[in-house]
């Protein structure tokens, strides 16, 4: 493969912006300096003084694969993410079937190879059943354990406070979680359903999933952690009144390790709040639920503070056709990778936080939490998974989108920022127009 030479670039990394060159030979990063001189059949693309970046680590999707293919799979819904910046992904055991064993999770990663425009790494779910599984994981094979301490596709919610305990006790990874208490879910519902009838809709969602079902089942995780001394990471933290629960300052401590327990928000509840279900409806219904415009300023405080560690998207896409149904028989989630840094970068463009905190939430932090290996970072030696940021707005339309059910939440919206290339593994895979090449993702390895 010739030597690519990025020249004049601003190049944003581990809380820095400087000016200057970057070399990439063989798939990696071989020299940063302020300036490299190009030799004879390097290809040299000219920055002209834009944001080079690391890519984006984004450790929180549901690609569907297995089981779900008309909403997406491993090529779709990677390209989707490459055209928006996002080089590695970690996804989600909530398939079909549910990725429970050794077995499943190999399974994965045996799709992934070859399709995958990203790099993939893939969660082991927990059950009420497979704690043997949990046990034996080697933890070099994946991130982490995902734990719903809330209601799920299939068997994957954890109800049995025997096994949570154990499951907390024996992981021999870091656990993620999603917190939401399914009893008062359960009543909040009924309740709801009682008093509207028919009527019953998207508006709703938030006092359903109501915050109080967040802050319960955040509590219980984070006392199962303490107990046993767990790296526990919350997923999606939705409300202001979580953040109380988490102690800022720097994810890696003075003595280089990780936070015990740490938060984690998504891209849609920076962008969206209560407001916006009258016009949009299910296609932002989600769970945890978008709440109320309080809750959006201060995670995004949050995220400035220190208080919230890892910025995420939930990518989970649904077709519009199964949005178009009633309030209770719509699924929750919805499609995001592909305007996810963009949408975020809108809060660099409005003063509210630096290009630098971004990059730390949005790529070195779910490196250092996961403990990936030599990616997330612009290092001499580290794969080259690279994006470079055009300050041209643009506006999002139906037909621009690469996920396989062909809509965004954000369809009407403009962004003052767009992606004008991505590379993964030192090649070119997005040029700003479209895709570039075969997918070339690679199986993370994780240092431990």
């Amino acid at each position: 493969m010739p030597a690519t030479v990025i020249v004049n670039a601003r190049l944003v990394n581990e809380g820095r912006v400087t000016e200057g060159d970057l070399r990439i030979e063989n798939g990696r990063i071989a020299r940063i300096a302020a300036e490299i001189r190009p030799q004879g059949d390097d290809t040299v693309i000219d920055a002209a003084g834009r944001w080079l970046l690391p890519g984006m680590i984004d450790d929180q999707v549901h690609f569907r694969e297995p089981g779900m293919p008309h909403k997406g799979d491993m090529a779709t819904e990677s390209a989707a993410a490459v055209a928006g910046g996002l080089t590695t992904f970690m996804d989600m055991p909530n398939t079909s079937p549910p990725t429970l064993d050794a077995a499943a999770l190999e399974d994965k990663y045996q799709r992934a190879k070859g399709r995958a425009w990203g790099n993939y790494g893939f969660y082991l779910g927990a059950s009420n059943d497979n704690l043997e599984a949990i046990r034996t994981l080697d933890p070099k094979t994946a991130p982490g354990i995902k734990v719903f301490m809330g209601a799920s596709t299939g068997n994957m919610l954890v109800d049995n406070p025997d096994t949570l305990d154990a499951i907390f006790r024996e992981a021999p990874t870091p656990i993620i979680t999603h917190c939401e208490d399914t009893p008062t879910i359960d009543a909040n519902l009924a309740a709801f359903q009682a008093k509207y009838g028919d009527a019953l809709s998207a508006e709703h969602h938030p006092d359903i999933r109501s915050r109080e079902a967040c802050i319960t089942s955040t509590r219980l995780a984070m006392s199962l952690a303490r107990r046993h001394g767990t790296r526990l990471h919350v997923l999606h933290i939705s409300t202001a009144d979580e953040l109380a629960l988490f102690t800022p300052g720097p994810l890696v401590q003075p003595d280089g390790k990780c936070k015990q327990i740490t938060a984690e928000t998504c891209i849609h509840f920076l962008r969206f709040d209560r407001a916006d279900y009258a016009a949009l409806g299910n296609l932002i219904k989600c769970n945890p639920a978008i709440k109320d415009a309080g809750d959006r300023e201060a995670l995004i405080k949050a995220l400035v503070d220190d208080v919230v560690d890892v910025l995420a998207t939930d990518h989970a896409p649904h077709t519009l056709e199964e949005k178009e149904k009633p309030y209770v028989q719509a699924p929750s989630g919805l499609p995001l990778v592909q305007y996810a840094l963009v949408a975020v970068l809108e809060l660099v463009h409005e003063g509210r936080m630096d290009v630098a905190r971004v990059v730390q939430k949005f790529a070195h932090a779910p490196a250092q939490l996961f403990d990936v290996k030599e990616r997330g970072y612009l290092r001499e030696g580290y794969f080259a998974d690279l994006v470079l940021i055009d300050d041209e707005p643009f506006t999002v339309k139906r037909e621009d989108v690469l996920s396989k059910v062909g809509w965004s939440p954000f369809e009407g919206r403009s962004f003052r920022s767009r992606i004008g290339a991505t590379w993964v593994n030192g090649r070119m895979v997005w040029n700003g127009q479209h895709l570039v090449g075969t997918p070339n993702g690679q199986r993370l390895e994780f240092a431990r």
